[in-house]
């Protein structure tokens, strides 16, 4: 399990290493180098990406996955929001999150099963959404030449 303890140095680093003085409030590089407009926050969504990876070929399962992705896109897109984003990184952590999720995972089996219904509700989705912006340009078009 030494890459466990790697990967939790490395949440550790991207989220608790450092504290703002007299105070109890940790922060790590991902809020640091988030304060970078878009790029910080693309640099750090693909480090967090690739924490994920790792935990994945470390035995997690479909839905651990799920669960993981789902904090790196949160963290992400409520990121990529100026000011806002850079206190959400402070206070939401989602690297530390993955990592105590494949702690519990390994420790005390949670968090097992499949993950292709959700994976196929997402498709689903996006196949959904797909067909209405198609529709929705058609019929826009349509008024538009008639």
């Amino acid at each position: 399990m030494d890459d466990l303890q790697f990967l939790d140095r490395l949440a550790d680093f991207l989220d608790n290493r450092f504290r703002i003085p007299f105070t109890r409030i940790r922060f790590g590089m991902d809020a640091v180098i988030g304060l970078v407009p878009y790029v910080g926050d693309l640099f750090t969504f693909l480090v967090s990406g690739v924490l994920v990876v790792v935990l994945v070929r470390k035995g997690a399962s479909g839905m651990l996955g799920v669960k993981m992705v789902g904090n790196i896109l949160l963290d992400g897109v409520v990121g990529s929001v100026p000011l806002l984003g850079d206190l959400f990184d402070i206070r939401y952590k989602a690297n530390y999150r993955n990592v105590q999720l494949m702690k519990e995972h390994y420790a005390q089996g949670k968090h097992g099963g499949s993950a292709w219904w959700v994976i196929f509700l997402i498709l689903g989705a996006l196949l959904l959404m797909l067909f209405l912006s198609i529709y929705v340009v058609g019929k826009l078009l349509w008024w538009i030449f008639s």
